[in-house]
């Protein structure tokens, strides 16, 4: 199948779509922490609810789209996501759009995990590589886009109107891409539950599957700790930035979009395990700097992390897709339901750690948490 240039633009904007509404809310959560009078912890579980979502629902998709195919489900989750997105507009209380963010990581998966298995399928070795980081430059543009869109609009139209306009853009990604995707032809139905059980066993036992989910869970849960709390940090003086200033500081995402199409030629070059060692260590180099006074040095470390955390992606879901030969969908669900527990995880203990001691709590909790990660890259994830 040639990969022509529409191809390209529907796989990058599967991505964007996958992630333009999932953290969107960390750019105005000082102002919906005032306006629905939320604590930090509350507000941290209104960014964790619906990465919560996502793990839940990714093992269940895995099955559903290895029984039943691909381009449907990804299609259709992507749609789905404009409803939960525009019921935000109409949240009375902390409590209600928590539950709206739940049910809109509930779509992620049918976009995340069934597209990885579905590129892996339907295209070479060498073509696989190139769409998977055009994949992940779409979830970096998608991260940085909501972001930057929900604080500029919040400003000009307000927080709720501004939920509608990003739920309108959802629905017209569905579109673009139900007509650019092309059809599965590689796809073998697996229906059997038996045979999903089997396959489950099986990666549940396999040393790929586990050290790459356990690895992606450390890895969002620095990006959302991260992420979540430096918006508060910021908020207050010295910085005292508004709406818009701090979606202004998410531009550091564009960075991961020429960032991490390099990590093909890192991957290709070094292989999987060493690019992660490599992006690890200048994620947590990012994160001693974003503790610094000076603002601009601040947007240098976020910067530095964010593009470690997204070269760190590229290279354990191409792991995945080297490594797993059976069974992709389920494989990639279970890497992400582990992924997205850890973002959970960590808007949940990065907002305690806020609370007892502000930013500098914060960032002893994520160097552990990248230290981990390196001990998971050098013993789990050995040459197979």
């Amino acid at each position: 199948m040639k990969l022509n240039r529409l191809l390209k633009y529907a796989v990058f904007l599967v991505g964007m779509s996958a992630f333009i509404q999932v953290y969107s809310v960390q750019a105005v959560l000082p102002l919906l922490m005032a306006e629905l009078h939320a604590g930090e912890v509350q507000a941290g579980l209104a960014v964790g609810a619906t990465v919560l979502g996502v793990a839940l629902m990714s093992p269940f998709m895995g099955m559903l789209s290895d029984a039943f195919g691909r381009k449907w489900l990804i299609v259709g989750s992507v749609l789905y996501l404009a409803l939960p997105t525009a019921l935000l507009a109409f949240a009375p209380n902390i409590e209600i759009l928590t539950l709206f963010r739940l049910l809109q990581g509930l779509a992620v998966p049918g976009i995340t995990v069934v597209l990885i298995a579905y590129i892996g399928e339907e295209f070479k070795k060498h073509e696989v590589v190139q769409l998977m980081t055009l994949y992940v430059s779409g979830t970096v543009f998608g991260g940085f886009s909501g972001r930057f869109m929900l604080g500029h609009l919040t400003e000009w139209l307000g927080w709720r109107s501004a939920f509608l306009v990003m739920a309108a853009l959802s629905a017209a990604c569905a579109v673009f891409v139900w007509k650019q995707l092309p059809k599965s032809q590689n796809f073998v139905a697996k229906p059997h539950i038996q045979t999903a059980l089997a396959t489950l066993k099986s990666h549940l036992h396999n040393r790929v599957v586990l050290a790459a989910g356990a690895l992606g869970g450390c890895v969002l849960f620095s990006l959302v700790g991260c992420f979540t709390y430096i918006n508060l940090h910021l908020a207050q003086p010295p910085y005292a930035l508004g709406s818009s200033a701090l979606a202004n500081i998410f531009t550091v995402y564009l960075i991961g979009m020429v960032i991490t199409p390099l990590s093909a030629k890192l991957i290709r070059s070094f292989g999987s395990r060493i690019t992660i060692f490599i992006a690890v260590g200048l994620s947590m180099a990012g994160v001693l700097l974003a503790y610094a006074q000076p603002l601009w040095l601040i947007v240098v470390g976020l910067t530095m992390m964010s593009s470690g955390v997204f070269i760190t992606q590229a290279a354990t879901i191409n792991y995945i897709a080297e490594h797993v030969k059976e069974g992709r969908s389920l494989a990639s669900g279970l890497y992400y339901m582990a992924y997205y527990s850890g973002g959970t995880i960590g808007a949940w203990l990065c907002g305690l750690a806020y609370a007892a001691g502000q930013w500098t709590a914060v960032i002893c909790v994520l160097l552990s948490v990248q230290t981990a990660a390196l001990l998971i890259a050098k013993k789990g994830m050995q040459a197979v």
